[in-house]
């Protein structure tokens, strides 16, 4: 093929390594304008560079190879752009998600060695309504940010007055098998009927640890950490949901920074 590029040239031509180019070959990205059939050499038409440039710069972007083929394959410029566009946005998200990695990193590094401050608390059973749902560890915050809206336009809708701050109990399955029972619900005094998945309950009562978590919840796993260490150390720590109660919620604030949950594992407590 006289008027073609050997694998070797058109590596030099298009920066892709000839390795990378026999993958392309064998996923179907980038196949050669001809192969010998007697040699099995590749050969390329200088008309394909540009497709290797553009091939090139949206794998630089970490864009999946089937995507990559979806945008090669578009039929108009509409359609190539969009593909382009959600995975930028993709990028995006993943560059806040590194961002807030590397904070909650720096606030960990920079922490007092003597953590958070834990006190006992004996709590009793409250009526309240809730949202009780078997979720997946991923889906659990945008669940619980759900629940929390849908728990105070109920109450709000209905007159019903708070008892106490709305809260959380989360089974341990959910942290240590990433399923499991999640329970948010708002204490109240008065009577509803109850509507769609909110339900008349009664919060069990229990002997905890407590400490408080202020800022973001991607965090909150300090004060866990604190509170897990704090009850193995002493020897106290016991079966049962963990129980979270939101004294400043998303509800109550415009940035994550202003937030402050009480975080309470179940202990054994003597009478005495």
């Amino acid at each position: 093929m006289d008027t073609g590029l050997t694998i070797g040239e058109f590596s030099r031509v298009t920066h892709l390594s000839v390795k990378t180019l026999r993958h392309y070959h064998e996923v179907g990205l980038l196949a050669p304008a001809d192969v010998d059939r007697g040699t099995g050499y590749r050969y390329y038409s200088l008309d394909q560079v540009p497709t290797a440039q553009v091939i090139l710069r949206l794998r630089d972007l970490d864009m999946p190879v089937a995507d990559v083929k979806a945008v090669l394959a578009a039929e108009d410029v509409s359609t190539r752009n969009e593909l382009i566009s959600a995975h930028l946005a993709r990028l995006e998200d993943r560059l806040e998600q590194a961002r807030s990695a590397v904070e909650s990193l720096r606030e960990l590094l920079a922490r007092p060695k003597h953590g958070s401050t834990i006190e006992y608390r004996t709590v009793r059973e409250q009526p309240a309504f809730g949202i009780r749902e078997v979720v997946d560890r991923q889906d659990a915050v945008s669940w619980w940010q759900g629940a929390l809206g849908e728990l105070h336009g109920f109450a709000t809708a209905r007159g019903l007055r708070r008892t106490g701050p709305m809260g959380g109990l989360f089974a341990n399955d959910l942290l240590q098998d990433e399923r499991g029972e999640a329970l948010v619900f708002v204490p109240v005094d008065g009577d509803a009927r109850p509507v769609g998945r909110v339900d008349a309950l009664v919060v069990p009562g229990a002997e905890l640890a407590v400490a408080v978590h202020r800022g973001p919840l991607h965090t909150i796993d300090l004060t866990y950490g604190d509170l897990g260490t704090y009850t193995a150390r002493h020897e106290i720590g016991v079966d049962g949901p963990l129980r979270e109660y939101y004294l400043r919620s998303p509800l109550d604030v415009a940035g994550d920074d202003d937030l402050v949950t009480e975080v309470g594992w179940p202990i054994f407590r003597s009478a005495g």
